[in-house]
């Protein structure tokens, strides 16, 4: 990948809050606060659609990406970076606190995580190190991820279940589809409840995003 200038990296920012993409673009750009250069702001985009064509056509050395972007989440997003821009380093910087979410994403691959709770000092300190081939997941991320898998892992038919239950079917269709009756339905539902601790749809909506159980 070229480089605009000699050691200076080129970088897409993607994030639906423009105060963000406008602080992350100052510090990126600023001389001796991450490179001695600067990176390059090429392109900035406010949704998942904007991010993915900003990224195919510049192919940055860096993509900082929100998770949670309209249009487009962010696990499509960094699936079809990796096809497009293989060698595009992309950079997790959220406020989302599901465990579920960051530790899909964390598996998949991408090369660093940082919560937009934590100190922005971390990310700038840590970003030369992704740029040239090193990996860093936030302390903050991977606590959430670790609190996570104890305390929602579902099995395959729980997750299934889950699903159904948010796409609106009924207990009879659930039934139906996963060929058992729907008192046996009705039971999985009631033990999936009672095992996120919810006690409606509602509820369970909210904690299965929350956990990122679910996507909306």
């Amino acid at each position: 990948m070229t480089k605009l200038q000699a050691e200076q990296y080129s970088a897409v920012i993607a994030d639906d809050h423009e105060i963000v993409r406008e602080g992350l673009k100052a510090a990126l750009k600023t001389p001796g606060l991450i490179e001695e250069q600067g990176i390059c702001v090429v392109a900035e985009a406010a949704d998942g659609i904007e991010a993915l064509a900003a990224a195919k056509e510049c192919r940055p050395d860096l993509l900082i990406l929100d998770v949670m972007m309209p249009l487009c989440g962010g696990a499509e997003i960094f699936t079809d970076i990796r096809r497009w821009s293989p060698e595009t380093k992309v950079v997790i910087f959220s406020s989302v606190t599901a465990g579920g979410v960051l530790g899909r994403l964390i598996d998949a691959g991408v090369d660093g995580m940082f919560t937009k709770g934590g100190s922005n000092r971390l990310l700038y300190e840590k970003l030369p190190l992704i740029l040239r081939g090193g990996r860093f997941i936030a302390p903050d991320c991977l606590a959430l991820v670790d609190g996570q898998e104890s305390d929602t892992a579902l099995t395959p038919r729980e997750s299934q279940t889950l699903h159904m239950i948010l796409s609106g079917r009924t207990t009879k269709e659930i039934a139906a589809a996963q060929g058992i009756s729907p008192r046996t339905a009705e039971k999985h539902r009631a033990s999936l409840m009672a095992k996120l601790n919810v006690k409606s749809v509602a509820e369970l909506m909210a904690r299965a995003l929350k956990d990122g159980l679910f996507e909306a």
